[in-house]
């Protein structure tokens, strides 16, 4: 296998979607599985895009976790960086659906988050020579509230840094992640110094940074290249190579929102590396790679389950072509 240019870190699980919206998990009559983990979401996106992409993350020995390893394998991403975690089941989340498709997180089915084989990747596992000729690495936080897997982060950091590899981390905060969540907002402020990208809601800005402002959080942390705010329906801010900007969002019809902000961060890694870093500084550029980010978000949403869902390059070509045209 060629060498994969993303590498994304993290959780891989089952998305338990509610099949009645809108009501509580008590009141749930029955439940769909779907794939999902927002940085499998983020590597599965990539390679539809055209990306080559691995997934670095630990699964069970049990059969959810040999269907999942399966399906990342069809799709084409490299697992070579998947260890195989026994004593501790593959995640399954249960996630409520509101009227419009919003998931809301409901609980896992085990009552303590870290009894799962995700939380118990360990650093001694990971391979280094995934790191030599890739270009980007993509994070989220949820491992953080893991000791074990903070310790693989930590690694995945250096290892980042010794072979120049850009980072972008998706806060994706989930309290329901983490034993102690009191102990979340240090841990990711303290991940955020070492990164070059950004992504995250608006309710994530606000509790982290007190801002919404993209501009004012990339002065907060003056290292980085790029900060990114989504908000649904509302677009997205941004404040990339220092220049501000604002894309709004498509409008289509929504089915299901799981998943679309780890599109929208495919959609963007995807851009960079089919334009270059260099294209950040121009703002036309720009814009035209978080629209580009943006569609792939869209289309996400038009279907259930958050891979499932994932356009490839061909479709996102069409939509935007189609919107152009209207």
């Amino acid at each position: 296998m060629t060498h994969s240019r993303v590498l994304c870190l993290g959780e891989v699980l089952y998305d338990y979607l509610a099949d009645q919206p809108g009501v509580k998990r008590e009141q749930v009559q029955s439940w769909t599985a779907f794939p999902g983990g927002a940085p499998a979401n983020v590597a599965c996106g990539l390679v539809k895009l055209g990306t080559t992409a691995a997934f670095i993350g630990g699964v069970g020995t049990d059969q959810l976790g040999n269907d999942l390893l399966e399906l990342l394998k069809n799709i084409g991403v490299n697992v070579a960086g998947v260890a195989l975690v026994e004593n501790f089941p593959t995640r399954q989340v249960y996630v409520e659906r509101d009227g419009e498709g919003n998931p809301i997180f409901a609980g896992f089915s085990s009552d303590q988050p870290d009894h799962f084989a995700d939380a118990h990747l360990q650093a001694s596992v990971l391979s280094e020579s995934l790191f030599i000729d890739a270009d980007y690495l993509v994070l989220g936080t949820l491992e953080l509230a893991y000791p074990t897997t903070r310790q693989a982060i930590a690694q995945a950091l250096e290892w980042a840094d010794k072979y120049y590899v850009k980072i972008l981390v998706d806060v994706n905060w989930r309290p329901a992640f983490w034993q102690e969540p009191g102990e979340a907002k240090r841990l990711i402020l303290d991940l955020l110094k070492d990164v070059d990208f950004i992504k995250l809601s608006q309710d994530e800005a606000l509790w982290l940074f007190n801002t919404t402002d993209p501009s004012q959080i990339n002065y907060q942390l003056d290292s980085l290249e790029g900060v990114l705010i989504t908000n649904g329906a509302a677009g997205c801010h941004y404040c990339l190579n220092d220049q501000p900007g604002q894309v709004n969002s498509f409008t289509v019809p929504v089915i299901d929102t799981t998943g679309a902000g780890d599109a929208f961060v495919a959609g963007f890694i995807h851009q960079l590396c089919s334009r270059g870093l260099a294209s950040l500084a121009y703002p036309q550029i720009v814009e035209q790679i978080i629209t580009y980010a943006c569609a792939v978000g869209a289309l996400t949403t038009q279907h259930l389950g958050a891979i499932a869902g994932q356009p490839d390059a061909e479709a996102v070509e069409e939509f935007l072509a189609n919107q152009y045209l209207q």
